[in-house]
């Protein structure tokens, strides 16, 4: 039992974290996780899902959302006109700067896991 309520404190801070991510930047985490997918290349929605861990569904309607933020641009295939790449916008690529250069506080729990800066 005590894994399960160590496991409860990880998710409320994770909450605690996507709350603050929410406020500052105006994007859910799994939104962040897609535009860092994009970070330097095009890819597809199951590609997409692959790179941030998220399912196929649910990444369609995580694409829908930033797209409609002009975060991501969609273009269609070259060979097949039904496949449909994404890329970073000029607006993503600065939500991104935006992003690593205004770092939110990291939750101290889960402080000692990440590598990256706080």
């Amino acid at each position: 039992m005590e894994c399960i309520c160590v496991i409860k404190d990880i998710y409320r801070a994770i909450n605690s974290f996507e709350e603050s991510f929410l406020k500052n930047f105006d994007l859910c985490i799994n939104e962040a996780l897609v535009l860092c997918s994009l970070r330097d290349k095009q890819l597809s929605s199951s590609e997409i899902a692959e790179q941030a861990g998220l399912k196929v569904s649910h990444t369609s309607k995580t694409i829908k959302s930033i797209e409609d933020k002009g975060l991501i641009v969609r273009s269609i295939g070259y060979s097949d006109k039904r496949y449909m790449n994404f890329e970073l916008s000029a607006s993503g690529k600065e939500m991104l700067a935006k992003i690593e250069n205004n770092p939110i506080e990291i939750p101290e729990l889960l402080q000692p896991i990440f590598k990256c800066k706080n």
